[in-house]
């Protein structure tokens, strides 16, 4: 007789990953209100988990800046404002044009690589109108073009920004903003815009790197102004 083959089990993950995952996810996609409270008895009846995993989960957060505790109204979902909102596409202009002085001189052919798996699953997520996969998969994207740079400051750093920037790319993406443009063209020009910001990295095309990445947040942060102030 044959040897029986063994099934292997994937193990489960933590249910405070469980948490962290599922509060993110309804965060990004505004299920959770900006200024909202988390109640916590409420979230363990949104969620179907114990307390622990989500006091784990919301610590991890707060770390994040995803939401802020405040002694009266405990746990809110971080508000988004025209002030924060400006300041992070200042800090996103300068810091990825500031990337493109130190990766133009890096051997970047790993994170290039993975940059251009995150653009295909940016690719993917538009098939299938999957609007938080576009988020993450866009995300992704970025913050691979920011290990270019090899430097754990500088991650550390546009992590941040990109990560409160989620919220703000789900509005865009997710909304006709400007009725001349469909979101479908709009889906298009990032993911062609992330080509030839790959194309540029390769053939370290400097001038060409910088203006993509100038009007690939100008373009967002249009789309943004106009959202909040109509």
């Amino acid at each position: 007789m044959g040897k029986t083959a063994k099934i292997q089990k994937i193990p489960k993950q933590p249910l405070a990953v469980t948490a962290y995952e599922t509060l993110v996810k309804k965060i990004i996609c505004l299920e959770y209100q900006p200024s909202q409270h988390l109640e916590e008895n409420q979230l363990v009846d949104d969620l179907g988990i114990g307390r622990t995993p989500i006091r784990e989960a919301l610590v991890r957060l707060h770390s994040e800046k995803m939401v802020e505790t405040h002694p009266k109204r405990g746990v809110i979902v971080r508000p988004i404002t025209l002030q924060n909102t400006k300041a992070m596409f200042e800090s996103m202009r300068i810091m990825e044009l500031g990337l493109v002085d130190i990766v133009i001189h890096k051997n970047c052919s790993i994170f290039i690589k993975k940059m251009k798996e995150s653009n295909r699953e940016v690719e993917k997520a538009i098939a299938f109108n999957d609007v938080f996969e576009l988020v993450e998969a866009n995300h992704d994207f970025h913050m691979n073009f920011a290990k270019c740079s090899q430097n754990e400051f500088f991650i550390r750093a546009v992590q941040d920004v990109r990560t409160e920037a989620k919220r703000l790319s789900y509005l865009s993406y997710g909304n006709v903003i400007d009725p001349q443009r469909p979101l479908e063209s709009h889906y298009e020009s990032v993911f062609l815009e992330h080509e030839q910001m790959i194309k540029c990295l390769v053939g370290k095309d400097e001038i060409r790197l910088k203006e993509l990445i100038e009007k690939h947040i100008l373009i967002f942060r249009q789309r943004i102004i106009v959202f909040m102030t109509s």
